[in-house]
């Protein structure tokens, strides 16, 4: 595994970025909702002019649903974590709307990767130090944590081996 210097010279032997899945662009969001809007006035239109007057109040309310589902969305697909390892520590950072949080740092010695669960759709990849441990990559499929454990795993044996002098 490759390593890359930081701004402290300390190499870097990973700095993974874990992001949901976006399948919506906000250009996409965007144009689904005009459809959606402009669909929404001319049927309100069509059914105001045949005398159902209170039919467009609960497309309105149909479009506000729709509003708000995609701000969750919107806000959800911005959510990111940031899991970097190198020979000091093990630092985990989650990225959201509202800013950047370090939420997990360990030193890369005594901090333990653990990939456990019944099936394959229920395992769960953590961080381990004593009694404490934090949950990461939740955002990925079950094929894509196991090799998220496997490149930790890889990338604190490397950091452990320039740590401890050995080639």
């Amino acid at each position: 595994m490759r390593s890359v210097m930081t701004e402290a010279s300390t190499p870097l032997y990973m700095d993974a970025v874990i992001q949901p899945n976006r399948s919506l662009s906000a250009r996409g969001m965007w144009l689904v909702l005009g459809l959606l809007a402009a669909a929404n006035l001319g049927i309100g239109a069509f059914l105001v002019l045949i005398g159902a007057y209170p039919v467009p109040i609960f497309l309105g309310l149909d479009m506000l649903g729709v509003i708000i589902a995609f701000r969750v969305y919107r806000r959800r697909a911005a959510r990111a974590e940031r899991v970097r390892v190198d020979a000091d520590q093990i630092t985990v950072s989650r990225d959201g709307a509202r800013g950047s949080a370090t939420v997990w740092r360990s030193p890369t010695t005594f901090t333990r990767v653990r990939f456990e669960g019944a099936s394959d759709h229920t395992r769960r990849l953590s961080l381990h130090l004593s009694d404490r441990s934090i949950a990461i990559g939740q955002a990925l499929g079950a094929d894509e944590r196991a090799r998220l454990a496997g490149r930790l795993r890889d990338a604190i044996g490397d950091a452990l081996a320039e740590r401890h002098g050995r080639p």
